[in-house]
């Protein structure tokens, strides 16, 4: 079985904004990049974002007063966070005739590159609805002011809550960051499969899943979202963008974007899950620096222990070995070099609630795998192993490819 591995990971490089049609209607026209040409005028998407926004019976309209009265004038106090986009806050504002906590994103001022993923993100978020998707409620788009205002998310991100952890008492289980990964799978599921018309999220990290009460999981931060390719195409064509580390590398290679772009980076979500580390740590680390290379070899020689997160204390524990064995083969899956026989998000969810369960079900203390039960879930494996096999050949032979071997 071969491994994608991204060695070669590419520096972000700085997008540059093309021409927006100025009609809202035309989403998709809005969203994907357009080709270059003299006539491509960049101003229109800075000049005038708000001929480009949904009208304000679809998503609320705040004006800058009410945020800055939500917010406190914006106090140090109510600063939760800071990204690439600008600063967050946390405030409350009246929604539905309810007064609700929020988050205030607000935009950096003179960022053109972030004025487009504005646009972007409030055109994606009012047209997309789930339960997994965080909730944008409205926007700000008032003179150079330009916010985003999101249901609050009191448990933060999953990137908080497996490296930024406080005390032993805050360390997440395994059964929470499965069902955590469950969780953001089917959001993925949602844009992949549901929602009209089908989206690439581009952006899939752990900074970017935040938890609701119960650790229930939302996807946010759709600037980097792309309409997935028309009917007959097999991939959007784009400036690669996203995070190093979670990027496929045959996107960062070609440009060439696609549906297993997302499931590539969303392996690398899972192994961090699994593992307790980063993508990328730090530099003095050498050859293990990369989560996906230093993983591997224990994952060949079947050395569970050495992948999973200490603090998840699986030693002794055979169910959780072997939960952690079948989460890291379902992350090496969609880890593969060959962007077609990675998993669908369709199957990948499947996998994880057959996993799920499993670990409710061996939660009982003192709870052996018996030999039955093992040999019945290897065979299940097996299966789904042969079947994801004839799905790739047969889309091999459809189009006539001769499949390359990877060496280690």
């Amino acid at each position: 079985m071969a491994f994608c591995l991204c060695f070669g990971l590419r520096p972000k490089r700085n997008k540059v904004v093309q021409k927006l049609k100025m009609e809202p209607v035309s989403v998709q026209e809005s969203i994907r990049d357009q080709p270059s040409s003299s006539s491509a005028n960049p101003a229109t998407s800075s000049s005038d974002p708000e001929a480009l926004l949904p009208p304000p019976q679809e998503i609320k309209n705040f004006s800058y007063l009410q945020l800055a009265t939500a917010t406190n004038n914006f106090s140090l106090d109510a600063r939760i966070g800071q990204g690439g986009f600008g600063d967050v806050y946390k405030g409350k504002l009246e929604i539905d005739g309810q007064l609700k906590d929020v988050a205030v994103k607000m935009l950096g001022r003179s960022s053109i590159q972030g004025n487009r993923e504005f646009i972007v993100e409030v055109l994606m978020l009012s047209i997309l609805r789930n339960k997994n998707l965080v909730k944008l409620y409205g926007y700000c788009c008032e003179g150079d002011q330009r916010s985003l205002v999101y249901e609050y998310m009191p448990l933060g991100s999953v990137e908080d809550n497996i490296h930024n952890i406080r005390s032993v008492q805050e360390v997440l289980d395994l059964s929470t960051r499965m069902k955590i990964a469950l969780g953001a799978a089917k959001g993925l599921a949602y844009l992949h499969n549901e929602s009209q018309p089908i989206v690439i999220y581009r952006d899939m990290k752990t900074a970017n899943i935040l938890l609701d009460h119960g650790f229930e999981p939302k996807l946010s931060d759709f600037g980097l979202a792309k309409i997935g390719p028309n009917e007959g195409m097999s991939h959007v064509t784009t400036r690669v963008m996203g995070t190093l580390g979670y990027c496929a590398p045959e996107y960062a290679a070609t440009g060439k974007l696609t549906l297993k772009s997302d499931i590539y980076s969303f392996g690398v979500v899972l192994l961090e899950l699994i593992t307790g580390r980063k993508p990328i740590g730090d530099s003095t680390m050498g050859a293990e620096r990369l989560l996906v290379r230093w993983a591997l070899p224990y994952f060949r020689s079947l050395n569970i222990r050495r992948i999973a997160d200490p603090r998840l204390a699986i030693q002794g524990d055979p169910y959780l070995e072997e939960a952690v064995r079948r989460a890291v083969q379902l992350a090496y899956m969609c880890l593969r070099d060959q962007a077609k026989a990675r998993p669908t998000i369709r199957e990948i969810v499947e996998a994880l609630e057959v996993l799920v369960e499993y670990i409710a079900r061996k939660k009982v203390e003192g709870s052996p795998v018996n030999e039955e039960d093992g040999g019945l879930e290897r065979r299940r494996d097996v299966a789904d192993a042969k079947r994801w096999a004839k799905d790739f050949r047969d889309e091999q032979r459809k189009s006539k490819a001769v499949p390359k071997r990877t060496r280690f």
